[in-house]
Parts: structure tokens; sequence; C-alpha cells
């Protein structure tokens, strides 16, 4: 059904664009009426799935048996904890245990606070700038932060990278990284 409406649209659309192009209206009226009839199929296949589904849910009707004694209903368990005690069950405060004291947590597993913090920008010279415009050499960048590094650089880390031409770089705003200067080291590296 659901390919039938899908043929259905996909042929109004090839009718919408000949109205467009050719500038009769008929094709228009033909559109129109493809993408009804593909609105009214799938409104049809959606009822239809609900008697389904209704139908499936609903009790089936117990053939004729012999009366038999219904069996027992098991017996709740009990519930493990309670959320709202009742009234006269609050008990005495001292009978409640301390609870016992996180441990600290180490200090090797938490990143550096400098490793994560985003590096300053490097300071490079106008006459610098203009020769950074024309360079090729590739950069590299991390989605979500604005700073361009070199490949060396130790804020990245295990970080993903994206290469990037940095004068595209510079195009698309990032800025040079004052640790590893991205700058400094290319405009060096190019006089």
């Amino acid at each position: 059904m659901l390919y039938i409406v899908l043929v259905l649209v996909l042929a109004a659309l090839g009718l919408l664009v000949t109205a467009l192009i050719t500038a009769s209206s008929l094709w228009a009226w033909v559109s129109i009426g493809l993408s009804v009839l593909a609105g009214l199929l799938l409104v049809a296949d959606w009822l239809r799935r609900r008697r389904r589904a209704s139908a499936a849910s609903a009790p089936e009707p117990a053939e004729s048996a012999p009366e038999a004694e219904p069996a027992p209903e098991p017996e709740p368990a009990e519930e493990q904890t309670t959320l709202i005690p009742k009234a006269g069950e609050l008990g005495d405060p001292a009978d409640t245990p301390e609870p016992s004291p996180e441990p600290e947590p180490v200090a090797a597993e938490e990143p550096a606070e400098d490793e994560e913090a985003e590096p300053d920008e490097e300071k490079t010279p106008a006459a610098d700038i203009a020769l950074l415009a024309d360079l090729e050499d590739e950069v590299v960048v991390v989605d979500e932060h604005p700073r361009y590094h070199l490949r060396a650089c130790p804020w990245l880390g295990r970080r993903e990278l994206i290469p990037i031409g940095i004068g595209e770089a510079r195009q698309l705003g990032f800025t040079p990284c004052g640790r590893c200067a991205p700058d400094a080291t290319l405009v060096a590296a190019h006089r």
C-alpha cells in the first residue's frame, strides 16, 4: 500500500513540474488529484491497521468448555522498597545507619584542567597574516573548537581531527593555537 502511495506522490511531483514548465493548469489539477488520492490511501491504510490492532488486542471469546474452578490468583510479591512509609512506620531516627562516605576520586583519572581548557590564541603580525592567506599548508581543527593546530600540538591528544588548509581555516574564522603556534611555524618554514 505504501509503495502505491509513493508512486502516486512521485507521479504528482512529476506532473507538478510539467505544469510549471508548460504553464498548463490541467497538469497542476491532475497533480493535485493524485496527491489527494495518495492522502486518501494513507488514511485508509492507517484505519485498516488501527482496526487490525484493536481486533488483535480484544479478548477472544472462550469456547464452551466445562466449568472449572478458576485458578487462584497468585499472591502479590512484597515490594522491595516503599517510597512513602505508612504512618507510624518511620521509626526512631537513631536506628537509621549513617551513610558511608564516598571515596575520594583518584587524581589520575581526572584530565588536567589545562588539557581540557581552550588554548590561548596565538598573536600573529599583520605581515604574516597576508603570507598565510596564500599558503596551502594543512592544519587541523577539532569540531566545536575555535582554534587550528599543527598535528603535533600537545593539546590535541586523542581528539578527532579535521584536516583543512590554513587559508580556508582563517576564512572560516578559526584562530591559531597559542601552544603549537601554527602561524609562526608555517611562516618560518616558507621564508
